[in-house]
């Protein structure tokens, strides 16, 4: 039986990759520093399988590791907004918690024979802007904004440990994600949140930036795939390749919300807000994991009815 760390494990993704890790029969220590964003109620809900184990902390502080498997380290700020307003926090869980969590295992002792592989998410947005066509593992990282740039220096950090002092890795890089439970301060349960306050939807630079959309469960499977390829020292990108402008996934959402098409769009949304160091497109050829029998499954047209009603009965911030 593998024995995980998953840093993150309330969050968003991280409580995808927490239950898919346990339905498979993995333990999971899960490590989280409990912020503003988590789902609390989860840590009674998980602490109920006997494979795991909750630890509050944040890894800038962590001590110690077990004697894992891997280190599944999905703990971040990840709002790119406020890395733009303010990046401090950032630099403490984007870099330096990766730091620490480097550290930690080079001080794992060689003889017990477990030398944890440290499972890093980056993201897409480490290789800025992409105007037409897609970019593989090896194109050249040039992010645009304070978050983007952290996470690919954490991505050259952790590849500056394998090479110094021979620390396994893996490093995804996924595109936008969504489900359910996500923090409304993400596009989708954003809208949502505003449609049932009857506010207004704030899309910057008139909703044209252009993301792709992969379901959570798909990141997790993606997560419980490479785990059980063996690879490691490895990127990956991870995409449904299914792309789309904001302006159309919030029109996408509006209409299932009110369950109807023939709706007047400028009533809900508000174009006053330009971002700085915004992206047009980001764009990521995922043929890499495709070859160790990775693909998305889930379809967003379908999906986001399904999450939308879900977010209109139940909001949990």
């Amino acid at each position: 039986m593998k024995l995980v760390v998953v840093t993150g494990c309330l969050g968003f993704i991280g409580s995808y990759v927490t239950e898919r890790l346990l339905k498979e029969g993995f333990k999971v220590l899960g490590v989280d520093k409990v912020t503003y964003a988590a789902n609390k109620s989860l840590i009674g809900e998980y602490s109920r399988n006997k494979n795991f184990t909750f630890l509050k902390e944040d890894i800038c502080e962590l001590r110690y590791l077990p004697d894992c498997d891997y280190v599944i380290n999905i703990a971040a700020e990840s709002h790119v907004g406020n890395s733009i307003i303010d990046d401090t926090e950032f630099i403490k869980s984007n870099l330096t918690g990766v730091q620490n969590l480097l550290q930690l295992i080079k001080l794992k002792p060689k003889n017990i024979g477990i030398s944890p592989i440290l499972f890093h998410f980056s993201t897409d947005e480490v290789y800025g802007d992409v105007a037409k066509g897609n970019l593989d593992e090896d194109s050249l990282l040039n992010p645009s904004n304070p978050y983007a740039a952290l996470k690919a220096a954490a991505d050259i950090l952790i590849k500056s440990w394998h090479r110094t002092f021979g620390i396994d890795y893996i490093l995804i890089r996924p595109v936008n994600n969504y489900g359910n439970n996500q923090y409304p301060e993400k596009l989708v349960p954003l809208t949502v949140k505003a449609l049932q306050r009857g506010k207004k939807i704030i899309l910057h630079d008139n909703g044209s930036p252009v993301r792709t959309w992969l379901h959570a469960e798909d990141t997790a499977d993606a997560v419980f795939k490479i785990i059980n390829s063996g690879v490691k020292n490895e990127i990956f990108n991870i995409s449904s390749e299914y792309e789309q402008k904001n302006i159309d996934t919030v029109k996408k959402i509006i209409d299932t919300y009110f369950e109807k098409d023939d709706i007047n769009y400028d009533d809900f949304l508000d174009f006053s807000y330009n971002r700085e160091g915004q992206d047009v497109r980001y764009g990521v050829d995922c043929e890499k994991i495709k070859k160790i029998g990775w693909s998305a499954e889930k379809k967003f047209d379908s999906e986001i009815i399904k999450i939308v009603k879900h977010y209109k009965g139940k909001f949990i911030w």
